[in-house]
């Protein structure tokens, strides 16, 4: 009886954390629009380094500091996004620059 519970317990587990995951992403709002989820990378941003700090002293860790470095998520976002479209948007003509070589090579070998 036991074999087959603990697959069942298992599974419950894990939803549980997943839901409870899906749950606090949803009240942060990281699922709605952008000024709110800046917002909660602000706010996360700000409580961590505390949190981080009051939990080594608690167990007498020394960990490193934490490097500053400037990063703009929505800048390397739209760096991606224009990447992507520009790609796609040359694709077309790519292939047929391809296809043709992909005949030309066959017809150079057979002459």
């Amino acid at each position: 009886m036991a074999p087959r519970i603990l697959p069942a317990v298992k599974f419950l587990v894990k939803g549980g954390l997943v839901g409870g995951a899906v749950y606090v992403v949803y009240e942060q709002g990281l699922l709605s629009g952008s000024d709110q989820g800046v917002e909660a990378l602000r706010k996360a941003q700000e409580a961590l380094p505390p949190a981080v700090e009051e939990w080594t002293r608690y167990f007498g860790w020394q960990l490193p500091a934490i490097p500053k470095m400037e990063f703009s998520i929505a800048s390397s976002w739209n760096t991606g996004v224009e990447t992507v479209i520009g790609a796609l948007s040359v694709a077309p003509t790519r292939a047929c620059e391809y296809t043709q070589h992909g005949w030309k090579y066959p017809k150079d070998l057979i002459k």
